[in-house]
């Protein structure tokens, strides 16, 4: 189960905010500060199970996370990886109030818990904050959108070389990074069984594309990497 921590800071006074929550004002702060809850994520654990109600979105403030659908016969799509200071507020919060995907830390994390009703409020009083929120939302949408494009017209090859340029560009933002996620995780971004995932990244070791020793990658080729990408 997570822990739930003693409250340990304040939205006023974070220096840490998620950028949707820097328009806000004080008294709207403090309205999201009266319902937060402080927990506290061990690797692995579930953070929220798909299918189930929704009545809080989650501010990741420590650690990793991955958000993922649950698909048939125990196969799963990640959806992406979540880092600090992200939040995670799926599109149910206006529809039924449920989540519509799961998600679990990959790392020891930590995160805020803030309750959708204060968030719904400020949400009709406050034009900027409403439009941060709109704007998460699309970029999200566009980011699935191209998921989309890679998972059914790309080769195998291509969508490994696409999870590998997101992680090191949008996940950990350096080049040689130490993964968090196992290879399953990668099969299951790039939509195919872990023993092609691994066959791939293998081929890609052999040909000088990537370096690999344990958890630690680098992309050593990077112009034939983009390539493989684009030609998929």
């Amino acid at each position: 189960m997570p822990n739930i921590a003693e409250k340990q800071h304040n939205c006023v006074l974070c220096n840490s905010k998620a950028t949707i929550f820097k328009c806000l004002c004080s008294p709207e702060l403090e309205m999201l500060n009266d319902t937060r809850v402080e927990v506290n994520f061990k690797a692995g654990e579930m953070m929220f199970k798909q299918g189930t109600p929704s009545p809080y979105f989650l501010c990741l403030t420590k650690g990793l996370a991955k958000i993922y659908i649950e698909g048939f016969n125990g196969r799963n799509l990640i959806l992406g990886v979540i880092k600090p200071v992200e939040y995670i507020l799926g599109p149910g919060i206006y529809v039924d109030n449920r989540h519509h995907y799961s998600a679990v830390a990959i790392e020891d994390s930590s995160a805020c818990l803030l309750d959708n009703l204060a968030f719904k409020s400020i949400i009709r009083s406050n034009p900027d904050f409403a439009e941060e929120f709109i704007q998460r939302v699309s970029m999200q949408a566009i980011f699935n959108f191209d998921q989309v494009i890679s998972l059914t017209q790309k080769q195998m090859p291509g969508r490994i070389a696409d999870v590998l340029i997101y992680l090191r560009d949008k996940v950990y933002e350096a080049n040689p990074f130490t993964l968090s996620l196992t290879r399953q995780d990668l099969a299951d971004m790039s939509g195919m069984s872990k023993e092609s995932a691994i066959r791939i990244l293998k081929d890609f070791k052999d040909e000088g594309i990537i370096r690999i020793e344990g958890s630690r990658f680098e992309i050593t080729n990077e112009a034939q990497l983009h390539k493989i990408s684009q030609t998929g």
